[in-house]
């Protein structure tokens, strides 16, 4: 049944431009996907592993940049930019992850934290490379076998795609037993180490897989803005990822995916209220973590041991 409503669900975001020729829809659909995605690679570092990663802002904009940087500075196109946003990551995420991964969780946190803000740094100081303030200005559409992506309906297959590869790598992943063995190290890292293996090599592809894939989105994010600034940079982003893992419930798989799509959506349908949709998007959230402190997943696995404690009784 719910490999039905994930296939169900994959078609019809599939065949969304077709339903709809908004803009406005598809422009927050695609956001979805790639903040959805976003999410999924943080989860994936925090919930599973239980390491909270301030890098994966980082990530997000050294994506959006190296794959802008490749196109408009170094003549390359849209999908070598992408191909080096998850490698440049990737590597950056084994350099730091290394030695932050040898402190303790609290140091971990800091440390990735003032990754992020490093970067931030360099995105606005180094103004030969990233033009600083001004940013870098009409990206131009991605084109492929001579087929230009110019629309936001037709760039919208490049996130849904992406989306669907992303997500299915990090179920395959976390589904496996290489998942089953970060929660382990998550819950009891002494007894992991005690059974012969070795938890620092699995947080530390966890880190780097978790970085190479918000890289990519991060760069295909960026070419649907058309422009990439410091503020791609911006906590903003690093506070919706983490949102939508808390909501979601981290450690879960599809109470993030859920959560990102219906916490992307959110803010836009409450648009009709300009002045007071911060504040309601704010309410919501509130109540929703006093009601659920371990997230849509948490409330759900309650709900279910609560019927089966009725069942036996």
């Amino acid at each position: 049944m719910k490999v039905l409503a994930v296939i169900l669900a994959a078609i019809l975001a599939g065949v969304l431009p077709w339903i709809t020729s908004s803009n406005y829809i598809i422009g927050i659909a695609l956001s979805a996907c790639i903040f959805t995605v976003a999410a999924a690679a943080l989860n994936l570092v925090y919930g599973y592993t239980g390491m909270l990663s301030f890098a994966q802002l980082a990530f997000w904009g050294i994506g959006g940049y190296a794959t802008a940087l490749t196109v408009m500075t170094f003549g390359g196109n849209f999908w070598a930019g992408l191909l080096w946003a998850g490698l440049i990551n990737s590597v950056l995420a084994l350099l730091i992850g290394y030695p932050a991964l040898r402190t303790n969780r609290h140091a971990f946190v800091i440390t990735t934290l003032a990754f992020a803000l490093l970067v931030s740094l360099v995105a606005r100081d180094w103004v030969s490379l990233t033009r600083g303030p001004l940013g870098i200005p009409g990206l131009p559409p991605p084109t492929l076998f001579g087929y230009a992506f110019r629309t936001t309906s037709q760039f919208y297959f490049i996130a849904w795609a992406y989306t669907l590869l992303a997500l299915g790598f990090l179920y395959a992943l976390c589904t496996s037993r290489i998942g089953r063995t970060l929660v382990a190290i998550k819950q009891n890292e002494p007894l992991v180490r005690a059974q012969g293996i070795s938890p620092m090599s699995y947080k530390l592809a966890a880190f780097a897989i978790a970085a190479a894939i918000t890289g990519v989105a991060g760069g295909i994010y960026a070419f649907h803005l058309k422009v990439i600034d410091p503020l791609f940079l911006d906590f903003y982003y690093m506070q919706t990822f983490l949102i939508m893992v808390i909501i979601g419930g981290a450690g879960s798989f599809w109470g993030v995916v859920v959560a990102g799509v219906l916490m992307a959506a959110l803010p836009e349908a409450l648009r009709f209220s300009e002045d007071w949709r911060m504040i309601i998007y704010g309410a919501v959230l509130l109540v929703a973590m006093l009601a659920m402190p371990g997230g849509v997943a948490g409330w759900l696995r309650a709900r279910r041991a609560q019927r089966m404690r009725v069942v036996v009784q």
